[in-house]
């Protein structure tokens, strides 16, 4: 059986399992696809602002991620909390990642050089809401 659940402490958990850098902040959010009683992939949500809201993501497999998972990780920032751009901060050495993003339909904004864990740059990306494709106003 597949279905989404919202559990930030669950969906911390597994993706500090996957090696996501985020750190467990009061208020985060998350949403996860869950199949046979187990995650797949899953979204965090922490640092809101009225404007903003950043986004971690991660997933086992290359099947991870579902339309329905997509959905709903573009829905909730951008139609419940009313933000106008989501913020994504990707480990430039990260290369998967980097392509999930940009695939999805985030831009590079900017790049912090020698802030990733292991020192090397991080890549800041930006998907404003009016350029979001997986939600419809």
């Amino acid at each position: 059986m597949e279905r989404l659940i919202n559990d930030p402490d669950r969906v911390w958990h597994f993706l500090k399992d996957l090696g996501v850098p985020v750190m467990y902040t009061a208020g985060m959010q998350g949403i996860a696809r869950e199949v046979d009683g187990g995650l797949m992939g899953a979204v965090l949500y922490d640092g809101y602002t009225n404007n903003n809201i950043f986004m971690h993501c991660a997933g086992r497999g290359k099947r991870w991620v579902s339309k329905s998972l997509l959905k709903a990780a573009f829905a909730y920032p951008f139609q419940q909390m009313n933000c106008k751009r989501i913020t994504a901060w990707v480990d430039e050495s990260n290369v998967d990642s980097r392509r999930f993003v940009e695939n999805v339909g985030f831009e590079v904004e900017a790049t912090l050089k020698g802030a990733a864990h292991d020192g090397g740059d991080v890549i800041l990306y930006v998907l404003w809401k009016e350029n979001c494709r997986f939600i419809k106003d």
